[in-house]
């Protein structure tokens, strides 16, 4: 279903005409890059020119936690706000300046004109200069955006697992995983397909291997990571991702949640393929080499 919370966001203009992004996220998978996107396509200047930064929740705005399917959907919604605000700002302080309508300006190459008139324009950072001067007669530029939206953009996702089973041991080999994932509005599609293939992974572990194992006494005999089971880099298969775009209402240029749905089918298709490649029906993870000779000897 994906996580919804209220999230605000600021934009501020700086004296080299840059655009800063002021957030009270944590940059998680990448997350700080798809609100950099987010930010330059809605102020329209280059992704090179915009920086995000993450203070501590003492200074920083207001974004509710930091998590899967839900960090891109709500705070890239209020960073898209914020932005957009900033640029009404600024093309406020070039229609005085050009003494043009803020309705004949355009921002192009970083640099606001007159549409239709290239030569009469004005560097964005000469405007923001302009309002951060001794003396200067324009306020700063500094955008405010905020999300509160109660309406959940669900994820879709439909996985096929390839395993390879030894009868004699139980052991399962996860040899191709194919993940086909509507996500909306892919916008970092490395971001989101290094996103699933992380998932798959930690999928692959659901499926095989952790497991918080106790002793008849209720000792814990999985405290540590020299204990607890998890996959290594050759126990998890390459990942093949489809990215579907169904864009939402209310996501930021109809962006969804990523995070969960890629982790959540991932165990089921492992099962679905051992109960493929041999007979039996397992209903419990993590399914084990022990759980599965087992299930093949009833």
């Amino acid at each position: 279903m994906g996580g919804i919370e209220p999230a605000n966001a600021v934009c501020r203009l700086d004296r080299d005409g840059t655009l800063t992004i002021v957030l009270g996220t944590v940059d998680m998978s990448g997350t700080n890059t798809a609100f950099g996107q987010i930010a330059a396509e809605a102020f329209g200047l280059p992704v090179e020119s915009i920086r995000v930064v993450n203070p501590d929740s003492e200074s920083a705005p207001y974004a509710g936690s930091s998590g899967g399917s839900k960090i891109t959907y709500t705070v890239g919604a209020a960073v898209e706000k914020a932005a957009r605000d900033a640029r009404e700002q600024l093309f406020r302080i070039a229609a005085d300046h050009l003494e043009a309508s803020v309705a004949d300006l355009e921002l192009v190459d970083r640099k606001i004109r007159v549409r239709g008139v290239p030569d009469r324009g004005v560097e964005v950072a000469a405007l923001a200069k302009l309002s951060m001067q001794f003396g200067a007669k324009y306020e700063p530029v500094l955008g405010r955006g905020a999300s509160a939206t109660v309406q959940r953009a669900p994820a879709f996702a439909a996985h096929l697992a390839e395993v390879e089973v030894d009868t004699d041991t139980g052991r399962t080999r996860v040899l191709s995983h194919l993940v086909v994932q509507d996500v909306g509005r892919a916008i970092n599609p490395a971001a989101i397909e290094g996103q699933i293939q992380g998932a798959v992974a930690q999928g692959v572990g659901w499926a095989l291997f952790e497991k918080m194992a106790y002793d008849e006494a209720g000792q814990l005999l999985s405290a540590t990571f020299m204990d607890y089971a998890l996959p290594q880099s050759d126990q998890v298969p390459l990942v093949d991702t489809i990215l579907v775009e169904v864009p939402s209402e209310l996501g930021p240029y109809g962006a969804k949640g990523v995070g969960e749905p890629p982790v959540i089918a991932a165990p089921a298709a492992i099962a679905n393929a051992i109960r493929d490649a041999t007979g039996a029906r397992l209903t419990e993870l993590p399914i084990t080499g022990e759980a599965l000779r087992r299930a093949l000897a009833s």
